[in-house]
C-alpha cells in the first residue's frame, strides 16, 4: 500500500480419475466489477483449495515466479514474470487469497523477455511496471482485467522495478541493486537521474547462497514507515540460496534501518519441502490481517518451476513484520481436471506461445485448433499449457493432413523436449536428441496421451479414444529444469506441428492428482 493510499484509508496408470471440477465463476465479485471483468470461458478451471494453515503452498502451482499483488476492496489481483510467453503478465483474481482465477492479460502481443513486474494501484488507476529488453516499461488500465495500454518505455536500465509514493505525493521507482528514480506525476516517464539509495542487508559470509543479487524491491507503507522488502542470495542454485529481507525508513529514499527479523523468509536446509524461497510482496486484508506472497521451488520438483506461496505475517510491538508460523507445510494444489474442446472462438488464458502470440500460428474454429507446419520442421513455438502437479495425464485428439506431424510434447526449451506424434506414417516417440520409428496406425488421426508420474513419463496412443496402447519407451525427466538447463523455465505441456501440412487439435484434457499433503 502506498503512502497516499494509506492516508485515504487509515488407464490404470496409478492415477485416480477425479470428477469434473467446479469452475470458479467469480460470483462473489461486486456487481460493477462482475459486469466489467471479462469472464473466462467455461473450460477455464480455477486453482481451488482450502486450508486453515498459516502457509498455503502453493496458491498458484506451476512456474509463476516473482509475484506482485494488490488489493482493491475485497478483491485481490496478482501477476508474475511471464518471460517470453504470450499473452504475458497474466492477471489473476481472488477474494480469499487462496483460490485464484485468470481474468486477463496485460500484454496480448509479444513484448520481449518480461521479468519481475510490480502491480500497483494509484489514484484509482492500475499500473504494471516491468523490465524487458534491457530497459523498463509500464502499462496502465482502468480495470485490472483490462484492456491495458500499449507499453510506455521508461528508458532506464535495471530490473525488478518497485513503485512507491512519497509523503509529498510524488512517485518513485526502486530498482535492483538499490537504484532509485523519480517518476513523472502520471507515472509514465522517469525524471532526473537514477540514484543509489539502498545497499541492502548482508547475511553472514558462511551462508550457502548462489550470489548476493539484490533484487525484487517491493515497498509497503505502514504506520509512518516505508518498508522496503527485497530478495538477496540468488534465485536458484542451492536450496538455501534465496531469501527475503526488509528494511524501513521514514522516506522512500532512506536512510534505512534493517529488520531484526531478517531474513524474513529463507530455506534453511535441503530437508525442507520448499527450496530457494524469496521475492516477497506484502498484502493486507479488509479485516486487518497481513500476508506475504513469494515464490519457491518444490523440493524434488524443480521441473515445475518457481511457484507462488502465501504465508501469514504478524507485526511486532516495535513495528516490524515477521512470519507468523513455522512455514513448512505442503497442502495444495488439489486434484484438477481441465477439459478444453479447442473449438471456441478464442483460446483460454491457460494457453501461451513463446516469442509470439498464439493467434500468429494457431487458428481457432468450430472444428478445432488448426496449425500449419513447414517443410523445414518445427521451428516455431508450440502452444503451451503450464502443469502444476507431480502426477498428471495430458491427452489430445490430433488429425493431420499432408506431410505434417501433430505432436503432444513435454517441453523445457528447444534443445530439451520429448513427446509423441501422429503423421500419415503412424505414431512415433521422439526426444530432442533422438527419434524412433513410427508405428503404423492406418490413418492420420489419433488420440495421444502423456502420463507424468513423479517424473516417470509414459506415452500412449489410440485410434478411437477407447482402446489404448502404450508406447514401449519410458523416460525419466527430473533433470529438465533451470539448475541443469538454465533459463528459469519449467517442463511444460505443448501442442505442436512439424512438416509441410497442417494439424487439427481437439479435446485437450489435463487430469491431475492432488499433491501429497502434510510434508
Amino acid at each position: 500500500m502506498t503512502h497516499a493510499e494509506a492516508e485515504s484509508r487509515d488407464e490404470g496408470y496409478g492415477l485416480n480419475r477425479p470428477a469434473r471440477s467446479e469452475l470458479d465463476d467469480a460470483s462473489g465479485q461486486d456487481a460493477a466489477l462482475q459486469d466489467s471483468v471479462p469472464q473466462a470461458p467455461v473450460h477455464e478451471d480455477a486453482v481451488l483449495q482450502d486450508s486453515d494453515a498459516g502457509l498455503y503452498a502453493p496458491i498458484i502451482a506451476g512456474n509463476y515466479a516473482d509475484p506482485s499483488i494488490i488489493r482493491v476492496g475485497d478483491d485481490y489481483y496478482m501477476t508474475h514474470s511471464s518471460y517470453k510467453l504470450t499473452p504475458g503478465l497474466i492477471i489473476w483474481h481472488s477474494r480469499d487469497l487462496r483460490n485464484w482465477r485468470r481474468v486477463g492479460a496485460a500484454l496480448t502481443r509479444y513484448a520481449g523477455d518480461v521479468w519481475a513486474p510490480d502491480f500497483v494501484m494509484h489514484n484509482d488507476r492500475f499500473y504494471i511496471y516491468y523490465p524487458a529488453g534491457g530497459t523498463n516499461w509500464v502499462v496502465t488500465a482502468s480495470n485490472p482485467a483490462g484492456p491495458w495500454s500499449e507499453p510506455a518505455c521508461l528508458g532506464i536500465r535495471g530490473i525488478d522495478p518497485g513503485h512507491t509514493v512519497g509523503p509529498d505525493g510524488k512517485r518513485y521507482l526502486h530498482m535492483s541493486g538499490g537504484a532509485f528514480a523519480a517518476l513523472s506525476d502520471d507515472g509514465l516517464s522517469v525524471i532526473g537521474e537514477v540514484k543509489q539509495v539502498y545497499d541492502g542487508w548482508r547475511y553472514p559470509q558462511d551462508w550457502v547462497v548462489e550470489a548476493y543479487s539484490l533484487e525484487g524491491p517491493k515497498v509497503t507503507y505502514h504506520n509512518g514507515y516505508y518498508y522496503l522488502t527485497v530478495a538477496v542470495g540468488g534465485t536458484a542454485g542451492p536450496p538455501t540460496s534465496h531469501m527475503a529481507v526488509s528494511s524501513r525508513s521514514r522516506t522512500p529514499w532512506g536512510p534505512w534501518e534493517h529488520s531484526p527479523y531478517n531474513p524474513i523468509i529463507r530455506t534453511w536446509s535441503k530437508e525442507e519441502p520448499w527450496w530457494s524461497k524469496g521475492h516477497a510482496s506484502l498484502i493486507d486484508t479488509p479485516d486487518g490481517e497481513w500476508w506475504m506472497v513469494y515464490h519457491a521451488y518444490r523440493n524434488g520438483y524443480h521441473t515445475l518451476g518457481r511457484q507462488t506461496l502465501l504465508e501469514r505475517v504478524e507485526w511486532s510491538a516495535d513495528g516490524w513484520f515477521r512470519v507468523a508460523g513455522r512455514g513448512r507445510g505442503v497442502n495444495s494444489p488439489p486434484q484438477e481436471v481441465l477439459l478444453d474442446s479447442l473449438n471456441e472462438a478464442e483460446l483460454g488464458l491457460h494457453w501461451q506461445c513463446e516469442g509470439c502470440a498464439p493467434s500468429s500460428r494457431f487458428r481457432t474454429g468450430p472444428n478445432g485448433l488448426t496449425a500449419e507446419g513447414t517443410a523445414e520442421g518445427a521451428e516455431r513455438s508450440p502452444l503451451f499449457f503450464m502443469p502444476g502437479h507431480e502426477r498428471y495425464t495430458a491427452q489430445v485428439e490430433i488429425a493431420v493432413e499432408g506431410d505434417a506431424e501433430g505432436r503432444l510434447l513435454l517441453y523445457y526449451n528447444d534443445s530439451a523436449y520429448l513427446g509423441i506424434g501422429i503423421s500419415a506414417k503412424g505414431v512415433r516417440h521422439f526426444r530432442s536428441f533422438k527419434s524412433y520409428a513410427a508405428i503404423p496406425t492406418g490413418g492420420g488421426r489419433a488420440f495421444l496421451r502423456i502420463v507424468n508420474d513423479e517424473h516417470i513419463v509414459s506415452f500412449y496412443f489410440s485410434s478411437d479414444g477407447a482402446e489404448w496402447f502404450r508406447y514401449d519407451k519410458t523416460v525419466e525427466v527430473s533433470g529438465m529444469h533451470h539448475n541443469t538447463l538454465g533459463g528459469f523455465q519449467s517442463l511444460r505441456i505443448g501442442l505442436d506441428v512439424a512438416g509441410a501440412g497442417k494439424a487439427i487439435f481437439r479435446n485437450f484434457s489435463y487430469e491431475a492428482e492432488a499433491w501429497t499433503a502434510g510434508q
